[in-house]
This record gives C-alpha cells, structure tokens and sequence, in this order.
C-alpha cells in the first residue's frame, strides 16, 4: 500500500451548517461553486449522497482548452456533520462540518497524489474551498434567501432553454407571474435586460454569466417604474445584488430546469406559489 501525504485545509463560513450542507451537496450548487479561479467552471454535476453512491464532477477551462472530471464513490455519511470518500484514483477525503450558530468550519483532509508538489495542491484546493465561502456568503448578502426550484422536461436543453428564454415562449411561461410580462435587452453575457410588466414597470438586471444551453446568471440591480429606471434610490441599492439562476441539466433526452433565486422574506410566499406554476407551463410549451 502506497504512502500518501494528508493535506488538511479550512476555511469559515458565515452561514449556518444546513445551508453549508446543502450548497456543497445539491448538484445545482456544486456547478456555481466548484473552480479555483474565474477562468475555470464546471458545466455538469451529479451526487447520489449515500454511502456507496456515486459523485461526478466535470471541470473545464471556459475556453474548453483542457478539462478533467473529478469522481468517486462515498465511505461515510453524516448529515451536517462529515463526508468521506474515495476518489476514483484510490485516494481518501474526508469533509468536516461543525456548525455553531451562524457560521460553520469547514475542515477537508485530502490525500495528496504524486504528479503536483503538495504546497501547488493544497492551494488549489484551498481555492475552491475560499471559492465555496464566497459563494455561500454571497447568498445571504442584503438578508436575501435563497429559493430552489426545478423540474423535469422530456425535451433536449436545446429546446428547453430556447422555450425559456425566446421572446415568443417567454411571455406565456412568465404569465404565471403577471399577465402580459415580458423583457427587452440581451441574455448575452454582459448585457443589460429589462424584466416587465404589460404597464412598463418592473426591474433592471445584467446577465452576469451566460453558457447557452447550460447556465444563465441574472443580477438584479434596480427597477423600472413608469418608464424611468432607478438604480440609485434606497430601495433599489437595498435590492441591488440579488440573483436569479437558470441551470439546464440533460441526461437520456430530459432536461431538468434548476431555478436559484435570492429574495426578500415579503416576496418568498408569493415566488413559492408562482414559480412552480410558471415551470409547469415552461414544461408544457417545451415538450409540445
């Protein structure tokens, strides 16, 4: 049996360790989360959390240069409390989560492989470990919650994004919010977007992220009312931050739409009950 060297990294999250658990076990956050640098991401995920069950991950450079997938099978699970498991290359990792309040320690234990100096692998993993803290921490920003939505389609996520986000199909899902909604401006990343009401009023966004037909990242940072947009009042720099994600997941020709939102505690009842209607009729018009 070949000795390996344990690395041990931490990082302290201000969150509490329910919401830690879920952002690093739900395949939805996994994709957001899992990189070390800006110019890296991970396109596709899955987890079957139990022990003997199966995680993948696919990591790539943006510009789809060179990627690799990160893969193995569970040894232990303790809810909120410790992951282990083996990689598929033989190595262990254990995961520690001691909660306390609103923050949580992290504490991950990995065996080094022989291909890297261990100073080049503890921080790369560190960076995705600082990667995750921010991402987690982001969530609570402005005393937003985060709100989860999905469903399954039998259509590809070719026709299931463009159903979602055409300007013809999108006015008829977004129905479920309002009557008449619709948008003006671009899903390209970078772009500016309106999202409307049939009186013109409504909010101002930017596409933050755009992979199509994988990912879209929306960031809220204004409203529109009568017209004028307003990105600068109390109200708007209050709500200014806030995300909308749509994340498209295809396997044996269904896609499944994963739905991530920050919101006020005013707004949650009211998305809780809209949101799940408005996916029906996405799935509806994309599997006519």
């Amino acid at each position: 049996m070949e000795n390996r060297k344990t690395i041990t990294i931490e990082a302290d999250v201000n969150a509490p360790v329910e919401k830690v658990w879920a952002c690093w076990t739900q395949p939805e956050h996994i994709m957001q989360w899992n990189s070390a640098s800006d110019d890296w991401h991970t396109p596709h995920a899955e987890n079957d959390l139990r022990v003997g069950g199966k995680f993948a991950s696919r990591m790539e450079a943006k510009d789809g240069s060179v990627g690799f997938d990160f893969a193995g099978v569970y040894d232990e699970i303790k809810k909120h409390e410790r992951i282990a498991y083996t990689i598929d290359d033989g190595r262990k990792v254990s995961v520690v989560f001691s909660g306390n309040g609103n923050q949580t320690r992290i504490t991950e234990a990995f065996e080094a492989e022989n291909e890297h100096s261990p100073e080049m692998q503890k921080s790369g993993w560190q960076a995705i470990l600082d990667n995750f803290k921010k991402y987690v921490e982001a969530g609570r920003k402005g005393g937003f919650q985060q709100l989860h939505f999905s469903i399954s389609i039998n259509a590809p996520k070719e026709k299931v994004w463009h159903t979602m986000l055409d300007n013809e199909t999108y006015v008829q899902w977004t129905s479920a919010f309002a009557e008449g909604s619709y948008f003006k401006g671009s899903w390209e990343q970078g772009r500016k977007i309106l999202f409307l009401g049939p009186e013109g009023s409504g909010m101002v966004a930017k596409i933050v992220e755009s992979r199509p037909y994988d990912f879209v990242s929306i960031e809220h940072t204004g409203f529109v009312s009568n017209g004028v947009e307003d990105t600068e009042s109390p109200a708007a720099k209050a709500f200014a931050g806030a995300h909308e994600n749509y994340t498209f997941l295809e396997k044996d020709g269904k896609t499944e739409v994963l739905v991530d939102m920050d919101t006020g505690e005013e707004y949650k009842a009211m998305f809780e009950e809209m949101w799940p209607e408005a996916l029906l009729k996405l799935k509806s018009l994309a599997e006519a």
